[in-house]
Parts: structure tokens; C-alpha cells; sequence
């Protein structure tokens, strides 16, 4: 493929300008200075053309500047742009009256808007404190909740997260998640991986830890993200919910990064034949504006009028953004995921087959993730040909992103076509054949 000349200079004069103003806490990585996007793909200030296989962490569901997204934006900003929750608007019903519709659980759901996934989370922790009564929580080692207090103490993929920032939140004690490629726990003969861990909450959490009487939730996303885009064993969800169940503990999916179609179902935890309690949805729901929601079973929403709430949460154009992308995602994007995603996969594979680099490759719909190792028999985690990847794909025309210790995740827009991904398989194709000559060779 051919190598663009990056970065060019007008990014260099962007990213120069950045740096004398913007907070160095967030984790950049490559100079991509972008100037508009279309569809699953993006241009930078200085006129190159890039595949988006990272869709903003995966948030552009509808793709970038999808028309009919941008319509719902234009037509709801000439009417009005915001009106505090302390009074009513149409866009903000008929979104709660559309999560209603798809909730993962059949009992009526009930919405609280917030402006990111964090806030959902934070949201969800306030729920469930106070309709149970208890304050102790059960999270897992991997998962990704957020940057804020409550929420960036359930976060556990990497201790960066809570350098600096002790003492976090008091009562949350974290269980392994059931990652079969890096096991923690030892199973016991022919018992799923995913009971082990129950087991493990059940007898060593609950046992000898925090009595279960005490736990208001448990948090956990239904495929990590952050932690590497690891897909639970099937066993896993089934013994958690009984659990949770039997203790009467709420079961809390944070959906944010794996909902909304991207796995081929509205929600992840659907994949897994269980209904939780509360969910938290953020990210690829509106398109790009930023709206988070978490939704819970009305049974459990008797909070008092005034104990929770905010300032922009339900954004009148967020709703109308979400309306639209949702009809999208329903209408063509969720079978495009089941499609293209598995077509993804099956380039991946091969791409495995032909590179001692790569461990693994998981995930589900376009939530698929390619985990690199320093060798197949240990899965000893390979960060710098991980990096290295990244950075040669980027220079060839592929927009990707790291996660977890050495994994790159691949979560473009929904509407990707099979010619995109073809080509940007190929991309990274030709980076991993590099970086496995300069690092291995």
C-alpha cells in the first residue's frame, strides 16, 4: 500500500497549536488531524483519505454525517437547541417510548438521560444504592466504566486509570472476568470457565469478602471493551444472573461500548439469553452528539422527585440524533453488523493463520478485536508490535486503535461495506507482514 506522507503540515501547525492549550492527560496517539468525515470514511486537514475502522470509539454507528442524522440535528436546532430537565419536550419522550420498545428485559423501562457513559454508570451506582438499600459492589478485573469518581473505581483494565486520584470510591471489590485466553482461576472438570467465576464471587466475594446481603449491584460489561473485546463463555451470564437472583443483587450491564446494534443485537447481554436489571448506554446511540441514557426496570425507579438529575442530560438535539440513529441501526445497520462483521471475521482469521504474531481474534457483530502476542504458547501479550501495527496502518490509510495490553480493536461505523473492510484488512494486513519483520525477524 502506499505510504502517505504523515503528518502533513497542517496538522503538524494543529497539533503544535494543541499542545500549548489542551490538557495532556488525554491518550493521544498518532497525529490525526481530522477535517470531515463521510460514511466509514475520514479526511485530515491536509487532504488525505482514511478508513475509519475505530468509528470514534465506536460512537458513529450511522457512520460519519449520515444525512438523516444530520436532517434530525439541522431540523431540531431551528426550533430550539436546549431546554433544562426541569420541563418537558417531545424528542426526549418519544426516545425513552423507543428504549421502552428494545429494552433487553420485558418489564416496562423506565429512562434517565445523561450526556455520557460515565454518567449513566454514575447514574446506575445512585439507583442501586437506593432502591436496595445497600452500598457494596461487585465489578470486574478488564472492564471500562468511565473517568469519573464512582465509576472509574469499577474501571480495572489498567492501573493508570486511578494513578494519582486515590482515595475512590468505598465498596467495590473486583471479581476475574471469564477471559478463556488469559485465564485467572482454575475450573473444575467440564465446568464452563464463566461458572468458575460465579463460582468464585459466590464462594470467595460473598463468602469471605462482603456479605451478599450488603451487595446493592453487580457492574459488568457483556463484552469487554477497553479490557480487549473479550466475549464472556456462554455459561458465564446464566450463573451470574441466578446469583444475582438468589441474593437479590441488580445486575447491571454497561452496554455503552458493545450496545446499539454493534454486535448484531440491540444489546450485548442479549447474545448471552439473560435480562438485566439496569442498563447503561451511551456512545453509538446518538451518532456522534453526546447522550448517554441508563434504563432500568420500572419496578426499580421510585426514587423521590429531585434526588437525581442534571442540567443537559435529554439535549433536545441528542434526542433527535438518537431518534434517527436508531431508525438506522433497527432498519439496515444491525444486519449489516451480523454481515460485514462476520465477513471481518473471517478475513481476520485468515489473517491469524498467516502471522505467528497474532494470539487470537474474538468478538462479536463489528466488536472484533486482534489480540498480539510475543508467542502463541504462553499468550504472553505483545505490546510493541501491537503499537507498531497502529502506527504503520495509520501511515498506509487506516484509522485503528489499541486496547487493552496488545490488542487492536476493529469497530468501524456500522454501515462499513465489504469492499471497505476489504481493503482495510489489507492495510492491516501489510502493516502486521512489517512489523513482524522489524520486531521478530
Amino acid at each position: 500500500m502506499e505510504r502517505l506522507n504523515l503528518p502533513g503540515p497542517n496538522a503538524q501547525e494543529i497539533v503544535s497549536r494543541d499542545e500549548k492549550v489542551i490538557s495532556p492527560s488525554y491518550p493521544r496517539g498518532y497525529p490525526f488531524v481530522m477535517d470531515h468525515g463521510k460514511g466509514s470514511q475520514v479526511w485530515d486537514v491536509d487532504g488525505n483519505v482514511f478508513l475509519d475502522f475505530a468509528a470514534g470509539i465506536a460512537v458513529l454507528s450511522t457512520g460519519h454525517s449520515h444525512p438523516k442524522v444530520v436532517k434530525a440535528i439541522q431540523e431540531q436546532a431551528e426550533k430550539f437547541i436546549h431546554i433544562s430537565s426541569d420541563f418537558y419536550h417531545p424528542k426526549w419522550v418519544e426516545l425513552a417510548e423507543k428504549l421502552n420498545e428494545i429494552a433487553p428485559f420485558k418489564e416496562n423501562a423506565v429512562s434517565f438521560m445523561t450526556n455520557s457513559g460515565t454518567e449513566s454508570v454514575e447514574s446506575a451506582i445512585k439507583l442501586a444504592r437506593h432502591t436496595t438499600g445497600r452500598t457494596q459492589f461487585i465489578g470486574f478485573l478488564g472492564g471500562f466504566h468511565g473517568r469519573t469518581l464512582g465509576s472509574v473505581t469499577f474501571t480495572a483494565s489498567k492501573s493508570s486509570y486511578h494513578r494519582g486520584f486515590y482515595p475512590l470510591m468505598n465498596g467495590v471489590v473486583h471479581a476475574p472476568f471469564p477471559n478463556t485466553y488469559h485465564p485467572i482461576l482454575a475450573s473444575l472438570p467440564d465446568e464452563d470457565y464463566g461458572e468458575t467465576v460465579v463460582r468464585y464471587i459466590e464462594e470467595q466475594i460473598l463468602g469471605r469478602i462482603v456479605p451478599a446481603e450488603d451487595v446493592a449491584g453487580i457492574l459488568v460489561e457483556p463484552i469487554q471493551g477497553e479490557g480487549g473485546y473479550v466475549v464472556p463463555t456462554p455459561g458465564f451470564f446464566p450463573a451470574l444472573r441466578r446469583l444475582c437472583n438468589r441474593h437479590g443483587i441488580l445486575l447491571i450491564a454497561d452496554e455503552v461500548q458493545a450496545g446499539v446494534g454493534r454486535t448484531g443485537k440491540w444489546w450485548s447481554i442479549e447474545q448471552f439469553g439473560v435480562e438485566p436489571d439496569i442498563v447503561c448506554i451511551a456512545k453509538g446511540i446518538a451518532s456522534g452528539v453526546p447522550l448517554g441514557v441508563m434504563v432500568a426496570r420500572e419496578s426499580l425507579v421510585k426514587w423521590p422527585r429531585g434526588s437525581h438529575g442534571n442540567t443537559y442530560g435529554g439535549n433536545p438535539i441528542a434526542c433527535a440524533a438518537a431518534l434517527a440513529t436508531l431508525d438506522l441501526v433497527g432498519s439496515e445497520f444491525m444486519q449489516n453488523a451480523v454481515e460485514v462483521g462476520q465477513h471481518a471475521k473471517d478475513i481476520m482469521e485468515e489473517i491469524m493463520s498467516r502471522h505467528p504474531s497474532v494470539g487470537e481474534v474474538r468478538g462479536m457483530g463489528l466488536m472484533l478485536g486482534m489480540e498480539f502476542v510475543k508467542d502463541r504458547a504462553t499468550h504472553k501479550p505483545n505490546e510493541h508490535i501491537r503499537d507498531r501495527i497502529v502506527d504503520l496502518a495509520f501511515e498506509r490509510g487506516l484509522i485503528t486503535l489499541g486496547c487493552a495490553k496488545s490488542t487492536i480493536r476493529i469497530s468501524p461505523p456500522l454501515c462499513i461495506t465489504r469492499t471497505e473492510i476489504e481493503e482495510g484488512m489489507a492495510i492491516l494486513d501489510e502493516a502486521i507482514s512489517i512489523a513482524e519483520q522489524e520486531l521478530i525477524d
